[in-house]
């Protein structure tokens, strides 16, 4: 498609891809954005209030998948290679993006008192109104899945599918909402230890203060919300292989042999702002429509409520203690929801070759576009719902996730006159049923993938130090003897879960990887069993006990959990010794010897370091690791 852009097409298995990557952007982000505050003090009163307004601009020009891409997951025999052998990929996709521009616009005013109540106590309470306007197409290129209405601006697009300028779809696709109040309240309270008992529990006034506060924020919406959609037809295209095409001739079904048609080069209609005449088209040419993931017509702004108790005591003159009680819950939170899933009942109603009438496809994984004929000859149009066979894989960013975070954190700082240490330990947890837009909802219960978060760190130990080295005792001080130090950060942390996931399609709602949706809703069957965690990765063995694991029965989601265990965790040392050398009171030359990963221990940390990917022949093995130590040497100049 794009010739400067040829190469080896791209080919992805479970775990690795081989060609030239199908993606390359080229991106001018502009931001505009003014602020102002305005602060006046009342006796024991300090009253704030100010604005904040910003505009932002994303031009993209991209080649989204426009020399092509197949996908090998093992649906034909189990193994993605064996599939790659056989010249049998589960899905092809092609697609084709013109340049566009993205828009956002923001206003936020507010206005705050800090009232000095006590000697002892301070108040801060205040409210905040935000106006986020969801992203829009600066010249109308976006399209919304709203089912049964009918497009005024393209007549003869899919029942379903319609655009930013059709009536009741504004540029924004989702309205702006206008009440996005924030209330904002905390306390800072320093006892007054007069009392004896206060005394002797708290120590004399100054030594101890109580905080606490209670916050709504809202979030910026993603630009990828946007991105993501634009570009769809008719001004793009994303084709996604109806079924299992065959690797030499990808417009072919390698079930049925159904010829599709090849619809590249798109022909792209000019651009429609402002367009008062309707385009007439030829639809057929885009159907099914395809990747149409777009921001769902009732969507909310994203907010979290976070909420802290802390407590803090100076143990010396030098050393300070905090311990906190910190949450936080998400509400409105952007995930992938399909948006024209396939209907499990209907298909398993086709799975037969009783079912259908002879020499014709039964339904099973990946069948959710073909047409059926059932054995007293009724046809049956695909089986997706409630956007029907016209609209392929597609999914709404629906901000219907949401999360919860719960930490004890303790926080100890001491100041030395040689040495200072500043360390840190979190016991918490977080629950969500999306971790992220990337995945996705099972449609008919959005709740059944909730778990604990992807970030998920039960115990995480962080502290940071420097020490200055007493070579200038032991010995006469001077240029050779002072001024050396050693510093560092040492962490020990539990690891962050396994993700587990299935691109099997067993569910029958075909909600498909095109793109942007990463991880699906599919996930296999798990039984009751011990998991056997192996807390030696770098015996080459698998993590988990991979035999508890099954294919779900078809029809079904799977009963695994997204995520309940939790990969390897985190001990690592990085070092460094600094020697400065003083030449005058402003100019001094610092050399520095700096290793991570000091003592070399493997690292198996981060989300993807167990692949928890069912379809893969490497299910449960670890798979990556951080690097091994690092030495390096550097020279600073401070003047």
């Amino acid at each position: 498609m794009i010739p400067e852009q040829q190469g080896v097409v791209s080919v992805n298995f479970n775990n690795y891809t081989i060609g030239a990557s199908p993606f390359v952007l080229d991106q001018v982000s502009n931001s505009y954005q003014g602020s102002e505050t305005f602060s006046h003090t009342i006796g024991n009163h300090t009253i704030k209030t100010g604005a904040d307004i910003h505009y932002d601009h994303v031009k993209q020009v991209i080649n989204l998948q426009s020399n092509g891409q197949f996908n090998f997951y093992g649906n034909q025999t189990g193994s993605d290679f064996a599939d790659f052998l056989l010249g049998v990929p589960s899905q092809f996709v092609q697609g084709f993006t013109p340049p566009f521009g993205d828009d956002s616009h923001y206003i936020g005013l507010f206005a705050q008192d800090s009232w000095k109540a006590t000697p002892h106590l301070v108040l801060n309470y205040g409210l905040r109104w935000e106006y986020i306007r969801p992203w829009s197409e600066q010249h109308g290129q976006s399209a919304e899945l709203i089912p049964g209405q009918n497009s005024e601006k393209f007549p003869g697009a899919p029942t379903g599918l319609v655009f930013a300028g059709d009536p009741g779809v504004p540029s924004t696709l989702a309205p702006t909402p206008l009440n996005d109040f924030s209330p904002r309240i905390g306390l800072a309270y320093s006892p007054d230890t007069e009392n004896r008992l206060l005394r002797k529990l708290l120590g004399k006034s100054g030594d101890s203060s109580i905080r606490a506060g209670f916050g709504r924020y809202f979030t910026a919406i993603e630009g990828a919300t946007l991105s993501f959609a634009t570009g769809d037809a008719p001004w793009g295209l994303t084709y996604v292989s109806p079924e299992a095409p065959l690797f030499e001739a990808p417009f072919i079904g390698a079930q049925t042999g159904t010829q599709y048609t090849q619809p590249f080069p798109v022909k792209v209609p000019p651009y429609s702002a402002g367009a008062k005449n309707p385009y007439t088209l030829d639809w057929s040419q885009y159907e099914p429509v395809n990747g149409v993931d777009t921001y769902y017509y009732k969507n909310r702004t994203p907010y979290s409520e976070n909420y802290y108790l802390s407590f803090q005591r100076r143990l010396q003159a030098n050393t300070v203690l905090t311990t906190s009680y910190i949450g936080s819950q998400g509400h409105h939170l952007i995930a992938l929801l399909p948006a024209n899933p396939g209907n499990p009942s209907l298909c398993l109603s086709l799975s037969q070759p009783s079912q259908v009438a002879p020499g014709t496809p039964t339904c099973g994984p990946f069948g959710e576009n073909q047409v059926y004929t059932r054995s007293d000859g009724t046809i049956v149009n695909g089986t997706r719902t409630p956007l029907g066979n016209a609209i392929g894989t597609t999914a709404y960013f629906y901000n219907y996730a949401n999360s919860v975070y719960n930490s004890l954190q303790i926080t100890l700082n001491y100041t030395g006159k040689r040495a200072t240490l500043l360390a840190g330990y979190t016991y918490g947890k977080s629950i969500d049923n999306a971790s992220s837009f990337q995945e996705q909802l099972y449609p008919y219960d959005h709740n059944l993938r909730r778990s604990i978060s992807s970030f998920d760190l039960r115990h995480s130990f962080v502290a940071s130090y420097r020490y200055n080295l007493p070579f200038d005792q032991f010995f006469s001080s001077n240029r050779l003897t002072s001024g050396w130090s050693l510093t560092g950060i040492t962490r020990f942390s539990t690891g962050v879960p396994v993700t587990l996931f299935d691109f099997n399609d067993n569910s029958l709602i075909g909600s498909g990887n095109n793109g942007v949706n990463g991880i699906g809703s599919d996930l296999p069957n798990v039984t009751a069993g011990p998991l056997q965690i192996n807390h030696n990765p770098a015996n080459g063995k698998p993590y988990f006990n991979t035999s508890l694991f099954s294919v779900a029965p078809l029809g079904s989601p799977g009963d695994a959990k997204r995520r309940f265990f939790y990969g390897p965790g985190i001990e690592n040392w990085d070092l460094a010794l600094l020697k400065t050398i003083p030449f005058s009171e402003s100019r001094s030359l610092e050399l520095r010897l700096e290793t991570f990963n000091t003592f070399n221990h493997p690292q198996f940390d981060g989300a993807s370091s167990v692949n928890g990917n069912f379809t893969s022949a490497t299910f449960g093995q670890v798979v990556s690791a951080a690097p091994p130590r690092i030495a390096q040497l550097g020279a600073k100049f401070n003047f």
